[in-house]
């Protein structure tokens, strides 16, 4: 075959890419395309982090493409016409691409199978490229999906897995296809100052430092909120500048209770795109409706705007909150709170804090951020519906210094030791105009209880 076309979308690597190594195989010349979709844009799934990591990622992708011979290839535009004017100015008789798994993409995939089929070419769809199991490769009997955890993780976890693919060594690329310049982080403006960097090259890096020192103490402190025992490797997983199925082999081989917890971890995240392919309303829409009628109004108006800012008057929620507008990225540990807090203690709609988490996590998609945040508020797959999350027990036992309090509320810092997680029993001079809270605990939570037994 003369030439195939490889559509770049949420796996923006050169390893253990299928897509890749099949156009690879089959044609004298690749063209590996990525293309800026207005589409994507418009729906707000290139929020300033997200934008700024994406151009680390593809800034990489070029660079790691040129030194195997080849570049890539940037368009701006509707996928589908894109796609379509590389197959008439190349003659490529193949289009590779990742499945995905959200609505969109599945549209994407449907209109371009159309178009390609009136240009006398095909899409070949590969799936485990952006999960390391594909959706609907575990299910249950009868059904399309699973809808608990625990069954789904253990026939997960007795599947075998594809091997890891090598990078090509040599990829050759049509030297008269034109392309737009490679985005560049410092031309995206609000991003938060400490976003990590992109790219496939320092999501490996990451992964062999996690492999070798830190995946051995990941079940002792993962949890712990100043101590931060998390990979890191969220952001690289979500733009595919990593392989899942790759992450699943390194660390089973580093092996280890560490290693275990951080492959169930890593099923999660395959869990949740199974649920969200099976269910792609469930992005916007409760999985299991709750008759939930939310606070509104002004002084709902007025917490849901203290929660963002990180002034509601509990130090972990706060210092979780603060994190991430400042790394773009928070502790799964931090996230669950703020979430409890948000939908459980103040009672307010979890697609406001799912659509704030959206702008500013340099991870967040929709399988995992609106699935989680819909675990977590009880209309998701929670087999406990109704637990609340105390903060100030959880900070106890997760942050039990207040070091990881002191860190992110600096207002705070002159309170020693664990008296930091209740500040209002301080002087006023001494908590610096941090707030009163902003609801008793146990006033939100019986109203949260009234309110579901009403719905």
């Amino acid at each position: 075959m003369k030439a195939s076309i490889v559509l770049y979308t949420s796996d923006l690597r050169l390893h253990d890419h299928p897509p890749l190594r099949a156009a690879v195989r089959e044609a004298d010349e690749v063209v590996p395309l990525f293309v800026r979709d207005p589409g994507v844009e418009k729906a707000g799934f290139t929020a300033p982090n997200r934008a700024a990591f994406l151009a680390d990622c593809l800034g990489d992708l070029d660079a790691g493409l040129r030194e195997r011979g080849g570049r890539l290839v940037v368009r701006a535009g509707d996928p589908v016409r894109v796609v379509r004017e590389l197959v008439g100015a190349t003659g490529a008789g193949r289009v590779h691409v990742a499945a995905g798994v959200s609505a969109y993409a599945r549209r994407r995939a449907e209109r371009l199978r159309a178009a390609l089929d009136e240009a006398g070419a095909e899409l070949v769809e590969h799936e485990a490229v952006i999960t390391a199991l594909p959706p609907g490769d575990v299910v249950p009997g009868g059904k399309d999906h699973f809808a608990v955890f625990t069954p789904y993780s253990r026939q997960w976890s007795a599947r075998h897995l594809r091997e890891p693919l090598g990078a090509p060594r040599r990829i050759a690329v049509p030297p008269d296809v034109g392309s737009d310049e490679v985005p560049r982080r410092a031309d995206v403006a609000g991003i938060s100052p400490g976003l990590a960097k992109g790219g496939e090259r320092a999501g490996r890096a990451r992964l062999g430092s996690w492999c070798r020192d830190g995946i051995g103490r990941y079940e002792d402190l993962h949890d712990d909120l100043a101590g931060d025992g998390t990979s890191r490797l969220s952001p690289y997983l979500h733009f595919g500048a990593l392989s899942a199925a790759e992450c699943v082999h390194r660390a089973r081989a580093a092996g280890g209770a560490g290693a275990d917890a951080f492959v169930r971890q890593l099923c999660w995240r395959d869990f949740h795109h199974q649920v969200l392919a099976a269910r792609p309303a469930a992005a916007h829409e409760d999985y299991r409706p709750r008759g939930d009628r939310w606070r509104t109004g002004r002084t709902a108006a007025r917490e849901a705007a203290a929660w963002r800012e990180g002034r509601t008057g509990y130090p972990v929620v706060d210092a979780a909150m603060r994190q991430l507008a400042h790394e773009g990225w928070m502790h799964n540990r931090g996230r669950l709170l703020a979430a409890s807090f948000l939908t459980k203690t103040l009672y307010l709609d979890w697609r406001l804090g799912a659509a704030h988490f959206l702008g500013l996590l340099v991870d967040g998609d929709l399988a995992n951020n609106q699935l989680n945040w819909q675990w977590v508020a009880g209309t998701g797959t929670d087999t406990r519906p109704g637990r609340v999350l105390n903060p100030l027990t959880q900070a106890r036992t997760y942050d039990p210094d207040a070091d990881y309090v002191r860190r992110w509320v600096p207002e705070l810092r002159g309170i020693g030791g664990r008296a930091a997680h209740e500040p209002w029993k301080r002087p006023p001079e001494e908590r610096e105009g941090y707030p009163e809270p902003l609801v008793d605990l146990a006033e939100g939570r019986d109203r949260f209880r009234r309110a579901r037994e009403k719905g």
